[in-house]
């Protein structure tokens, strides 16, 4: 289950649905397991520079339930996070992959804690 027992395809619905009432485009590129899937959310900035957020460690989520991510990569060239999404679908047949085109730097969700 997705964030506070939430199934990973509402959520990732809900996601997708604010997104493009706020005028940004987003899609689901990948469904996965619509119940407990990962989800990894791609940015296109819209400057030729992409971001991929994905799940935090477990360790960085606390006593949290909710979905929580880190930043695996910021502003780089889109060929890193399309090449990163491969190798984890290759491994995770479950994963989801959210597509979206923003040209500021928050997604809306919640981030993982650096460790002190």
């Amino acid at each position: 289950m997705a964030a506070g027992g939430v199934r990973t395809d509402l959520w990732c619905a809900a996601f997708v649905r604010r997104h493009n009432d706020l005028g940004n485009m987003c899609v689901v590129a990948r469904r996965g397991d619509p119940i407990a899937g990962q989800v990894f959310i791609e940015i296109d900035h819209l400057d030729g520079t992409a971001s991929l957020f994905t799940p935090a460690p477990t360790i960085s989520r606390g006593d949290s339930v909710d979905m929580i991510f880190q930043r695996r990569f910021s502003h780089v060239e889109p060929g890193l996070v399309r090449d990163r999404i491969a190798r984890e679908a290759d491994f995770d047949p479950d994963l989801w992959v959210l597509s979206l085109d923003l040209r500021g730097d928050d997604p809306g969700i919640e981030l993982a804690r650096d460790p002190l």
